[in-house]
């Protein structure tokens, strides 16, 4: 039995002014610290009302749709943010406002879990129904719409579950974590901004070659370092100070520290190429020896310090 996976499938989620600043220096899809939160909360909520056995291990994130609120007029050379400044002040001017990345987007949440039984099944779809329908935010957007929540079981190996639940998730994209691609470049010699830009930018050569004609003609072509359709994202943080208390934190129960992001390569990629529903799935990964707090698709592994700088740009 431990080779099969439950699972729940919460399919199209249509979310309004998600927050697309991943991190500080990143605008784009949310950070995967925004989606597993997001299930977390989901389990919380499930356990105050009385499933206290519930819980959620992991979760695979299925992009449908995503549309980042940004313009680009003529002439311009870089897009700029669609900005709001709510609420209106006494005067009915709009008051002094930081720019916030927004986006509107669609997603399928894979989520394993634990603690429900069969029977269960219906009045859970029902409970889950509710709590999305009234006040939960994901990734700090508000939920419109999304389709009724299923369940599956997936047997390790067994193609037939594996295909039943990736035909749920089509046309989408899985975002995966491509650590590796930072780690062998990192290898090379290269910087961690180094090794996360050469992933990503484009590069354009031109070539002159001679037409029958025996006319020159200039051909261009433009291509990426590695194959894939790769994103920067933000995975986690990394804790910069010791564990304290701080002035007016939020929550005066729970030690304070101040961390900074943590940001990767990451690749979309279609759910039907995959073999295992655990190349999808990311789940938390702590690490108190070196102050790291991530989201991750790898089993727990100890990390040093040198593993630190060659696998992340934080």
């Amino acid at each position: 039995m431990n080779n099969i996976k439950r699972l729940l499938l919460l399919p199209h989620i249509k979310v309004h002014n998600a927050n697309a600043l991943s991190s500080p220096f990143t605008i784009g899809f949310p950070a995967m610290t925004a989606w597993l939160g997001a299930v977390h909360a989901l389990q919380r909520k499930l356990n105050v009302q009385g499933y206290s056995d519930i819980k959620f291990n992991s979760v695979a994130v299925i992009n449908h749709q995503c549309d980042l609120q940004t313009h680009k007029g003529v002439d311009d050379f870089v897009h700029s943010i669609i900005g709001t400044g709510n609420p209106l002040d006494k005067t009915g001017a709009r008051s002094a406002f930081i720019e916030e990345a927004r986006c509107h987007l669609t997603v399928s949440l894979v989520i394993e879990y634990m603690g429900i039984e069969k029977d269960d099944e219906v009045m859970l779809q029902e409970k889950i129904t509710h709590l999305l329908n009234s006040n939960m935010k994901m990734a700090g957007g508000d939920i419109l719409t999304f389709k009724a929540p299923q369940f599956f079981k997936v047997e390790n190996g067994n193609t037939a579950d594996l295909s039943a639940l990736t035909r749920k998730l089509m046309p989408g994209y899985a975002l995966i974590e491509r650590r590796d691609l930072m780690t062998e470049a990192m290898n090379a010699g290269q910087d961690a901004m180094d090794a996360l830009l050469d992933n990503l930018v484009i590069q354009h050569h031109c070539e002159k070659v001679a037409d029958e004609m025996n006319e020159e003609k200039v051909i261009w072509t433009s291509k990426r370092k590695n194959k894939g359709w790769l994103v920067p994202i933000a995975t986690g943080f990394h804790g910069l100070t010791e564990l304290g208390e701080a002035k007016n934190q939020r929550d005066p129960n729970t030690s304070h520290r101040f961390a900074e992001s943590v940001v990767t390569l990451g690749e979309f990629k279609m759910p039907h190429s995959i073999k295992s529903i655990d190349e999808i799935l990311w789940r938390y990964q702590t690490d108190q020896t070196n102050n790291l707090y991530l989201c991750a698709q790898t089993q727990k592994i100890i990390l040093t310090e040198q593993d630190i700088e060659d696998s992340y740009y934080a």
